[in-house]
């Protein structure tokens, strides 16, 4: 069973929802990539981890995403490398759930297939691809589902709803939710529609329904978590991957793991 879809089960029977950090692979290093997503698992304060490849162009993602990017490409991060960092992990013990948030141009210049088999190889669980719409993702997700990885679609307020119904209805893994309309970033509230937008989705939706795009406090967490089966920050650990500065991976992984903890303790009683 691919490892997505376990966790599911168990938080499901867990009664609660999962907990989702997204850390951009290669920011300010991949060895400090690889203490984070140790960390994280060592100390029990993530669920599954978004693991964002860094692209030039990111369609969806604010400044803070768009300049960790930026620093990862400086140097000299690749495809290639970051899979051979998840293929490290796993071999070390590494047994999370790990999704990337990929561009399809990533995916597609080195043959679809091709790179879909090796992110296999390495321990990927999973693909997110924002900036391939779902009714032109048939191939993709055939690819994914042959190679035993799930297809994660994104869903935005802007979805109308004959397109809504489409969309979940690809999802294999999970839905993203996006919850506001516009790019990703740390925001003071969430929308006063989330709840009625959220279960207008999981009411289409068999996969499990997580939220992202704005969340940054506990408190966004726990509204999520009221309403869906997961909840994605993003942002807000960037942010505290940058004030970190050029400080040794295990310090970086302990900032981020603290961070995590105060973020998910809403989940876990």
């Amino acid at each position: 069973m691919n490892r997505v879809t376990a966790v599911f089960r168990r938080l499901r029977t867990e009664r609660r929802a999962a907990f989702m950090p997204f850390i951009a692979a290669g920011d300010p290093s991949l060895e400090a990539t690889e203490a984070i997503l140790r960390t994280l698992q060592d100390r029990g304060v993530a669920d599954l981890v978004e693991l964002g490849v860094p692209f030039s162009d990111p369609i969806a993602d604010g400044p803070t995403i768009q300049a960790s990017y930026q620093r990862a490409l400086a140097r000299g991060v690749t495809p290639q490398a970051i899979l051979d960092t998840v293929e490290h992990l796993r071999g070390g013990g590494l047994e999370m759930p790990a999704c990337l948030m990929v561009s399809y141009s990533l995916v597609y210049r080195p043959g679809m297939e091709r790179f879909i088999e090796r992110a296999a190889r390495a321990g990927v669980d999973g693909f997110i691809v924002p900036d391939l719409p779902a009714d032109e993702a048939g191939a993709l997700e055939q690819a994914l589902t042959a190679a035993g990885l799930v297809y994660v679609p994104l869903v935005a307020p802007t979805t109308t709803p004959a397109r809504r119904e489409k969309v979940v209805a690809h999802a294999t893994g999970f839905i993203y939710c996006v919850a506001v309309t516009g790019i990703t970033g740390e925001r003071p509230e969430l929308p006063k529609d989330l709840d009625a937008y959220v279960r207008g989705i999981k009411e289409e939706a068999k996969a499990p329904v997580c939220v992202g795009f704005g969340l940054s406090r506990s408190e966004h967490v726990k509204a999520v978590a009221e309403v869906a089966d997961g909840a994605i920050v993003g942002s807000a650990i960037i942010h505290r991957i940058a004030e970190c500065g050029q400080a040794p991976p295990a310090r970086i992984a302990e900032a981020v793991a603290d961070l995590c903890a105060d973020l998910s303790a809403p989940l876990r009683g």
